[in-house]
C-alpha cells in the first residue's frame, strides 16, 4: 500500500488549557475537592491548547446525548469532509477515484454513518464501498491503516481513503467528577484526519510493508465506554501506561524481527500521542529517547489527545517535515481499548 496523501481537519474553536479549565471550574464551582484535581490534572496533562467542536460557552448549556450527538452528526460530517477533500486535492485525485472508504469514530453514532453522508456531500461513486468502524478508539488510526493495507493487497488497482472523526469534547458530562473523568476533559480534543492511499506505486510515496494486531487477553475495562441515559462515560484505568510499558516492547521487537529488523534500524516512530505517561511508557517499552517521539510530543501540546485521529496527524507532520531518507524504515503504532495494539511497518 502507497500513502498518497495525509490530512488534517480542525475545528475552528481553539481554546488554551487555561481557558478551558476556567470554564470547568466555572462548572465545578462549589465542587472544592472535583475542581483541585480537575485543575492538578489540566496542568500536568502538557497540553496547552485544543480544538473544540462547539464554542466554549456552549459546553455549559450543552443538555443531554440527543443534543451532543446532533452537534457530533453536524459537526463530524463538515471536518470528515474537510479532510478527505484535501487529502484527495494532496493526491492529485477526485472524490469519484474512491473505490473504498473506511470511517472511524468513537464519539458518536449515526445512521446513516458518516461514511454515506460523504457520499452525498462529495459525490462518491454510488458503487464505492464503505466500512463504517465503530469502538476502536484511539488504536483505529493504525487499524485502519491495516485495514486499507488488506484490502490493496487483495485489490492492487483501487484507490482508498480512511476517514476519522472525533469529537471528545462532546462525551464530556457535567455531573461526572470521577477521576476519569477528569483526566478526559484534561486531555481530549476535537479533530479529523484523513488518508488516501493506493495499490499502485507512487513516486516519492512512503508505504505500508506489514501490519500486525495485539490484543490483551482480560484488559476490557482499561479503558473505553460506559453507555449511560447521559451518554457516553469514560472508562479509563490507572494501570494503562503500565500496560503499555509491559506488553509494547516485546510485541514491537518480534513484529521488526519477522522482517529482519530490530528498533535500533527504525528511522521514525509515529506514536499516538495518548497522554504524559503513555508517552513515557512508550519510550521505555521502544528504549528511544524523547526526540524519537517529538512529534508526538508535539501534537499532544498543541492540540491534545484527539484519539483514532492523533497518530494520522503525527503521520502527517512525519511525512511533511521529517521524512527519512529512501531505503528507511518506520513504525506506526496506537494502542486502544480491548486493551490492544496495531503496528504498520512503512518504508521510504
Amino acid at each position: 500500500m502507497h500513502l498518497a496523501a495525509v490530512a488534517r481537519a480542525l475545528p475552528p474553536h481553539r481554546h488554551s488549557q487555561d481557558e478551558i479549565a476556567a470554564t470547568l471550574a466555572r462548572v465545578l464551582d462549589g465542587q472544592g475537592a472535583a475542581r483541585a484535581l480537575s485543575e492538578r490534572l489540566h496542568r500536568a496533562s502538557q497540553v496547552q491548547a485544543r480544538h473544540l467542536a462547539l464554542p466554549l460557552e456552549a459546553y455549559p448549556r450543552l443538555e443531554g446525548f440527543g443534543a451532543a450527538n446532533d452537534a457530533f452528526i453536524r459537526v463530524g460530517t463538515d471536518l470528515a469532509a474537510e479532510a478527505l477533500t484535501r487529502a484527495l486535492d494532496r493526491a492529485g485525485l477526485r472524490p469519484r477515484d474512491l473505490d473504498l472508504l473506511v470511517t472511524s469514530t468513537v464519539t458518536g453514532v449515526a445512521t446513516p454513518s458518516l461514511d454515506a453522508r460523504l457520499v452525498n456531500r462529495l459525490g462518491l461513486r454510488s458503487d464505492v464501498r464503505r466500512v463504517p468502524l465503530f469502538g476502536l478508539g484511539c488504536v483505529a488510526g493504525a487499524a485502519g491503516l491495516a485495514r486499507l493495507h488488506d484490502h490493496l493487497r487483495g485489490w492492487p488497482e483501487h484507490v482508498a481513503a480512511l476517514v476519522t472523526v472525533e469529537l471528545c469534547s462532546l462525551t464530556f458530562q457535567r455531573g461526572e467528577t470521577s477521576g476519569q473523568q477528569l483526566v478526559a476533559t484534561s486531555l481530549f480534543g476535537d479533530g479529523a484526519a484523513a488518508v488516501v492511499a493506493t495499490g499502485a506505486p507512487r513516486p516519492g510515496a512512503s508505504r505500508v510493508v506489514a501490519t500486525r494486531s495485539r490484543f490483551y487477553p482480560d484488559t476490557e475495562r482499561a479503558m473505553g465506554w460506559d453507555v449511560t441515559s447521559d451518554g457516553f462515560r469514560v472508562v479509563l484505568a490507572q494501570d494503562v501506561p503500565a500496560l503499555v510499558r509491559e506488553r509494547l516492547g516485546d510485541d514491537v521487537r518480534a513484529f521488526l524481527a519477522d522482517h529482519g529488523l530490530a528498533p535500533g534500524d527504525i528511522a521514525a516512530w509515529v506514536c499516538h500521542p495518548g497522554g504524559p505517561k503513555v508517552l513515557e511508557a512508550a519510550q521505555a517499552a521502544l528504549g528511544v529517547d524523547d526526540d524519537a517521539l517529538a512529534l508526538s510530543w508535539r501534537s499532544l501540546r498543541e492540540v491534545g489527545n484527539l484519539s483514532s485521529a492523533s497518530v494520522l496527524l503525527v503521520l502527517e507532520d512525519t511525512l511533511r517535515e521529517r521524512p527519512p531518507p529512501p531505503g528507511a524504515r518506520g513504525v506506526l503504532l496506537a494502542m486502544g481499548p480491548g486493551f490492544c495494539a496495531e503496528l504498520v511497518l512503512l518504508a521510504w
